[in-house]
């Protein structure tokens, strides 16, 4: 059955050294950028999003869930320009994990990500499941995203994320299209690696739910601000002192219609001004870690 799992990983020798100038920790802010491509029947679709802030919610078959669509609706009038908005007072560079229909809904979000240097990782054409495409509907997705994200944004897409989770042929499709640095379909370490496919090493830089405000649409999650933000400075004080002994990486995940509303978005800018008051640490995005990465192993 292929991929084959690996339950070792890096065990008791993780890697050592540093990151570009020294660095100890480098932390990612990654957002989620899906508004406007998921499921609805608005969008021609057989079904719609079941989950919005009341939780999972379905409305009667056929009928269309205004409120759902207002939700994620929220994201992109407001959320997304609050967040960017903190990205650029504080100078930290951001992945946007991009959904290209998203963009094309709203092409003023990509220019603006674009003029501030964030990096753009294809979330796929569709915020959709591709487990549930077959091969040949994944492949020609993973192509209609490529076409599309650099159209919006003037730069090839060089990094991948799947909605949940990869298909049992994500990775290769990827690796047969070509242009792609890593993927990020995994949450498995705190540090990239390498997996092989198809006689190719092929790199992944992980992901996490935890460090995430998706908690904030789930039950038992979190419910304000100030938990979130203790969240994340309990895990970077962890992360930074193993970084002490080699390199380790942090994601934080945002989606703008969690943390962007007004009792949620100061968690974010108070955690970046907190993990700036410390040495060692590179805020940067996933493209520029996967460089790092693939430098250090001779690639």
């Amino acid at each position: 059955m292929t991929p084959q799992r690996d339950l070792i990983g890096y065990g008791e020798a993780p890697p050592q050294g540093t990151w570009p100038n020294g660095a100890r920790l480098a932390i990612n802010v990654v957002v989620n950028y899906e508004e406007g491509s998921e499921r609805s029947l608005a969008m021609g679709d057989p079904d719609q999003e079941s989950m919005t802030e009341w939780g999972s919610y379905v409305t009667p078959p056929d009928t269309r869930n205004l409120a759902m669509e207002s939700m994620y609706e929220y994201g992109s009038r407001v959320g997304i320009w609050r967040i960017l908005n903190i990205l650029r007072d504080t100078g930290v560079p951001a992945t946007l994990f991009a959904c290209a229909v998203a963009l094309e809904q709203n092409p003023a979000v990509a220019r603006r990500a674009a003029e501030d240097g964030h990096e753009f990782c294809s979330h796929g054409y569709r915020w959709e499941e591709v487990f549930r495409l077959s091969e040949d509907e994944e492949r020609e997705h993973i192509r209609l995203a490529i076409k599309s994200i650099t159209k919006s944004t003037g730069k090839r897409p060089v990094g991948w994320y799947c909605r949940y989770g990869p298909s049992v042929h994500t990775r290769r499709l990827l690796v047969e299209e070509g242009g792609f640095l890593y993927d990020s379909d995994a949450y498995n370490d705190d540090v990239p690696y390498f997996t092989e496919v198809q006689g190719n090493r092929h790199l992944v830089v992980p992901y996490t739910t935890d460090t995430n405000d998706f908690r904030f649409w789930l039950s038992p999650g979190i419910s304000s601000g100030r938990e979130f933000l203790d969240y994340l400075k309990e895990s970077f004080e962890v992360l930074l002192e193993e970084a002490a002994k080699g390199p380790r990486m942090m994601s934080i995940g945002l989606h703008p219609r969690m943390v962007g509303r007004p009792g949620k978005i100061g968690a974010l800018k108070a955690f970046i001004e907190h993990a700036q008051q410390h040495e060692g640490v590179w805020f940067t995005t996933r493209e520029d870690i996967a460089k790092a990465w693939l430098a250090r192993e001779g690639r």
